[in-house]
């Protein structure tokens, strides 16, 4: 089953901006997905003091997804980092407002790439 294969996929493209470290994510934040995106933030440490997760090509999330971005987050704030999370879909700003997580992840990193929520 190839679609089923491909429709659990999450890819990740790191690109450094400055003191900032931009994660592109391209694809789906599930419980299958979240440890590849868990394990790429956690090498960046304690190097990137901001890490930017572009959120623009992440077509879904579901709760496991949300974890992650939470252990993403304790991650960053107890290596000294700060995450912003940038590009928001509807989806994953409709999930953040419901859980009340929209302003935990409203950081803004020094040499700011504005987010577009």
């Amino acid at each position: 089953m190839p679609n089923a294969v491909a429709a659990k996929t999450l890819t990740l493209d790191v690109e450094q901006k400055g003191s900032q470290t931009v994660v592109h994510c391209h694809g789906r934040l599930v419980s299958e997905t979240g440890n590849i995106l868990y394990n790429q933030v956690r090498e960046l440490l304690p190097a990137s003091k901001c890490i930017v997760l572009d959120l623009t090509d992440v077509k879904f999330v579901d709760s496991m997804g949300l974890g992650t971005l939470v252990r993403i987050y304790v991650s960053c704030k107890s290596g000294g980092a700060t995450l912003q999370l940038i590009n928001l879909g509807k989806q994953i700003r409709e999930l953040l407002g419901i859980t009340n997580l929209m302003s935990v992840f409203a950081d803004m990193c020094e040499h700011g790439i504005t987010p577009r929520f």
